[in-house]
């Protein structure tokens, strides 16, 4: 198995119902390889991958801190969109979890002493049926984020349903606006995109974070899977590129009616934040087992009079996301560090040599 090239792939036995479980229950260099290419898969801000990762043998816990190293100062200054970006890494490791046939015990900001570490996840023996959640594991790897336009056909409302739910399980919402509500939304985003450009300390902080081809830069978002521009102005898509001389790709016409969510917990809290990184994934997961494409719109999240205005005066909404969604092409695969590269350690037992835990999908 090439570990670049994807998750890891776990060895089965079959018991008589056709109930996949492991050859082991050891915590080996191979399960911690899937574990680490499941939780790097993650989506996170400007593909910033802004966590660390470290196993306690004696616990046999999956430590998740934050890396400050790849922190946003300006559009992400409270480290809200980290928290995000790591509970999605969280919710990809209790896919893993429960995929290689444990059951994920997740406790959030464990240790007030250690405000870097934001979540611990426990590999327990199941004493009843696996968590309902592995079977998204396969689309751990087929997620990506899609900046290309969509055909602007509707996405069922079944399949919206399972979205829906997939948040709400997760103590999250994903309200599905209007027609009108939509046009407020984009609207503010554009107004939060025409901000951003007009401070060129915001311009070179996105910028920063944009690689061009044959750099082999394993953060950051290749300039190939930038996406267009809407030639007609109705999708505020983030541009990276600025005013940078490097030209992005053409505008072309995105679809004339958007599908918008929006998402949003009931406080503001650092655990709710990291609950509606975990909602996130989930919903992202779930639009892609239905074979529907997705893009994140976070920059009205990072202007504090634009996001309560995203509110739309529903009660005790507190927005932490606008997701993107509807049928279209791949928009390509952005890199992944390996785990080491991540802050991949552990105590009490470690990988075998040369097995880094590499993961470069979605």
């Amino acid at each position: 198995m090439e570990a670049t090239r994807g998750i890891a792939r776990t060895p089965w036995i079959f018991t008589g119902a056709e109930e996949p479980r492991m050859q082991t229950r050891e915590i080996d260099a191979t399960v911690l390889e899937t574990l680490m290419a499941a939780a790097v898969a993650a989506p996170s801000i400007h593909n910033t991958q802004p966590w660390r990762f470290g196993m306690r043998a004696a616990t046999r816990s999956i430590e998740v801190r934050a890396d400050d190293r790849r922190a946003l100062p300006l559009a992400d200054p409270e480290r809200r969109a980290q928290h995000l970006s790591v509970g999605a890494a969280v919710f990809n490791l209790r896919v893993a979890v429960a995929h290689l046939g444990w059951n994920p015990v997740v406790r959030l900001l464990p240790d007030e002493d250690e405000p870097d570490l934001l979540a611990a996840v426990r590999l327990t023996t199941p004493t009843g049926q696996l968590p309902d959640h592995r079977w998204l594991y396969p689309a751990v790897e087929r997620r990506h984020t899609s900046r290309m336009p969509f055909t602007g056909r509707p996405v069922p409302e079944a399949v919206v349903a399972e979205m829906t739910a997939a948040a709400r399980v997760e103590g999250a919402r994903l309200h599905v606006p209007d027609f009108a509500a939509t046009r407020l939304l984009l609207g503010l985003t554009a107004a939060a995109e025409a901000r951003n450009h007009a401070g060129p300390a915001r311009n070179a902080e996105t910028r920063a974070w944009i690689t061009t081809p044959g750099t082999n830069v394993p953060y950051g978002i290749p300039l190939t899977t930038l996406g267009p521009r809407d030639a007609d102005g109705r999708m505020p898509m983030r541009d990276f590129t600025g005013r940078s001389p490097v030209p992005g790709p053409p505008a072309r016409h995105f679809e004339r009616h958007a599908q918008v969510a929006l998402l949003s917990t009931a406080q503001d809290r650092r655990e709710d934040w990291l609950r509606a990184g975990q909602a996130l994934e989930r919903v992202l997961l779930t639009a892609t087992a239905h074979g529907v494409r997705t893009s994140m719109l976070h920059q009205a999240m990072e202007w504090p009079d634009l996001r309560a205005a995203a509110s739309l005066s529903q009660r005790r909404c507190c927005p932490q996301l606008l997701i993107r969604f509807g049928y279209g092409p791949d928009g390509g695969r952005t890199p992944r560090a390996s785990a080491h590269a991540a802050g991949h350690h552990t105590e009490g037992t470690g990988p075998a040599p040369g097995r880094s835990g590499t993961a470069s999908a979605t």
